[in-house]
């Protein structure tokens, strides 16, 4: 048997594996990622589009605290959009079209030309423990490879099963070789699994499209870029194009419903609510006369279009009958069909905060294995399992971002304290602290902590700082700097408002209905030069204040919460718990008295009676 030794060993080269490949190779230790196939690196078997609402935030967090995803994004991307600019800055998220092609070439090019870091094409098949921690990972080459720490990126290839209609095959995503051992390795070893199921729609010939019987979707002309450290932005702009099913389509998807594996039962994993399939959807809102469809380019050197809005397992004549009702494709050719993909993946209340597993010492899990869906997602959770690992084996405390620090440290309690019955997707309702965890101001929150930990460089901090500085500035001038009504007269009748009688401070004036800052200074220039990141800023900080000031309010009140610390609770003994609750809380073992108020099944009843006995383990100490 081929050995060979290494600090940390990747299973899995997706976007999880990518981000936690480069963080663990580049904080120093020497760092092995596996993968099934070399051309699956960094690969989008869904729509090719990184971001869009509360995705974007994830994208922008993981850029903070030295992560690849955004930068890369922003070096291959055909079209961006800023999304839900009538809301919010909370809500307010950037969405791009990438080039699949090239967003591949550019991550492995970073995979293959970092520090530290060795790439090979082998399947892994079993992992080894001494005494409790992990000591190696086994290959289906015969090859052992030592190491201290695992971290397992394996996204939807665990016993992957592609069905469409009634033809069925064991299979990853887009064809590739699925990993059937190693499911029966983490099974033997104690750990719970579930059985997912995920889907895609067709792609289709761009040459058989008829786009003028359609809606063009243009991106916008200027947005900002995913990292916070790229200078010039290529993007092309590709448009993309809207239509809409129809009561035909819809005729045909109901009688060949029969046909359909998913009310077949020949699936048997758990979908994705909030990204149904076409037939789960006509069935789903069979009020509904139409849904949209949205024609997307997978990049500038192919004719494939991504049919978004028609993930499904529908036989492919089916799909192709289906397809043809619609404006624009009554001559389309498929070039790939949709199809569902089922996988294994494991309950993730078996993982602490910092992802590693609770029972096995050095196994961390990142991405869709711990029933998670998008590469945001699994990108956000492959850094911190990346970051851990390091961290594991420096004998130092973990990083745990908090709910108030991070879109990701809401992602990760969801999923270790809460659990997910089905692929688990991020959204800005999840995040409670939504106004904090702007995706502007991300890199002010998390890149501090990247710098700390080594993977954010000093160019990237010095620049946070100096947004920062800049921003602090120009929020003191517009307190102290009086505005005369006659500078604000012409500005505030064009937006319907009376102008001052006195001279306000500009930032009372700021604080009105759709007064910009960009044309407050326009009316009244303050002293200085600020960037438009700090303008931006500002602006926010100012209009907002109140209610960022109450959201800073309810993170202390969570704070002291999280203060209350659990150790070696048997809960089980605890009399007055519900029993439901007892057995959740023995299972999840919170860390704190918040976490534990987080548990599905735990009441408010059940908490204040933990309190109680805490109080008394307290008195009796």
């Amino acid at each position: 048997m081929l050995t060979e030794k290494f600090d940390i060993v990747i299973i899995g080269a997706g976007h999880a594996g990518c981000e936690a490949a480069l963080a663990s190779a580049r904080m120093g230790y020497k760092t092995l990622c596996l993968t099934i196939n070399l051309d699956g690196i960094a690969l989008m078997a869904c729509n090719p589009a990184i971001g869009g609402t509360s995705k974007g935030h994830l994208v922008r967090e993981v850029d903070a605290l030295g992560g690849e995803m955004g930068k890369v994004t922003d070096e291959t991307c055909i079209q961006t959009r800023m999304l839900n600019l009538s809301k919010g800055p909370a809500v307010h998220s950037l969405r791009a079209q990438a080039d699949k092609h090239r967003y591949q070439q550019k991550m492995k090019w970073r995979l293959e030309n970092t520090e530290n870091l060795w790439v090979k094409q082998e399947e892994a098949i079993a992992f080894e423990t001494t005494n409790g921690k992990v000591s190696a990972v086994v290959t289906n080459l015969g090859a052992k490879y030592t190491c201290h720490a695992i971290i397992m990126c394996t996204g939807v290839y665990l016993q992957g099963r592609i069905i469409i209609g009634e033809y069925n095959v064991s299979a990853g995503p887009s064809g590739l070789f699925p990993a059937n051992e190693l499911s029966a390795d983490l099974i033997k070893k104690g750990i719970e699994i579930m059985r997912f199921k995920t889907g895609t729609p067709a792609r289709v010939d761009e040459r058989t499209i008829d786009y003028d019987a359609m809606e063009v979707q243009e991106g916008d002309d200027t947005t900002p870029n995913f990292s916070f450290m790229t200078q010039d932005r290529d993007c092309p702009q590709r448009p993309c194009y809207l239509t809409w099913t129809n009561s035909e389509t819809h005729r045909i998807i109901k009688e060949n419903l029969h046909r359909s594996p998913l009310y077949s039962g020949n699936i048997e994993g758990t979908g994705p609510r909030y990204c149904p399939s076409i037939e789960d959807k006509v069935v789903r809102f069979a009020t509904k006369e139409r849904h949209q469809v949205f024609i997307e380019p997978e990049g500038m050197g192919t004719r494939e279009m991504y049919v978004q809005g028609m993930s499904t397992s529908l036989p492919y004549d089916v799909q192709r009958a289906m397809l043809r009702t619609i404006p624009g494709l009554e001559q389309v050719e498929i070039m790939r069909p949709g199809y569902a993909i089922e996988y294994d993946c494991i309950n993730p209340t078996q993982l602490d905060a910092s992802l590693m597993m609770k029972n096995i010492e050095g196994l961390f899990m990142a991405g869709q294995i711990n029933g998670s869906s998008g590469y945001e997602e699994a990108a956000g959770q492959g850094l911190l399992a990346g970051i851990n690992a390091v961290r594991y084996l420096q004998g130092r405390e973990p990083i745990i971002l908090a709910r108030s620090d991070a879109y990701i440290g809401v992602l990760v309690d969801d999923l270790v304290t809460k659990g997910t019955p089905e692929p688990y997707r991020m959204m800005t309702s999840r995040a409670e602290h939504r106004l904090l965890l702007r995706q502007d101001n991300a890199d002010l929150r998390l890149t501090e902590l990247g710098y700390k930990i080594g993977l954010a460089s000093t160019e990237r901090y010095d620049k946070m700082m100096r947004k920062k500085e800049d921003t602090a500035k120009l929020v003191r001038k517009l307190r102290q700097t009086s505005i005369a009504p006659g500078r604000l007269k012409a500005l505030m009748e064009s937006l319907g408002h009376k102008a001052p009688e006195i001279s306000i401070k500009m930032a009372d004036a700021l604080k009105r209905p759709k007064v910009t800052l960009d044309a407050l200074l326009d009316a009244q220039p303050v002293e200085g030069e600020y960037a438009p990141e700090a303008v931006e800023q500002a602006e926010i900080n100012i209009k907002y204040e109140g209610y960022i000031q109450r959201q800073h309010a309810q993170v202390e009140k969570q704070k002291r919460m999280e203060e209350r610390r659990l150790i070696d609770i048997d809960y089980l003994s605890i009399k007055g718990l519900r029993i439901e609750a007892a057995q959740k809380l023995q299972n999840i073992q919170p860390k704190n008295i918040g976490q534990a108020s987080r548990i599905s099944g735990v009441s408010p009843s059940d908490i204040a009676v933990l309190l109680v006995y805490l109080e008394r383990v307290r008195r009796s100490s």
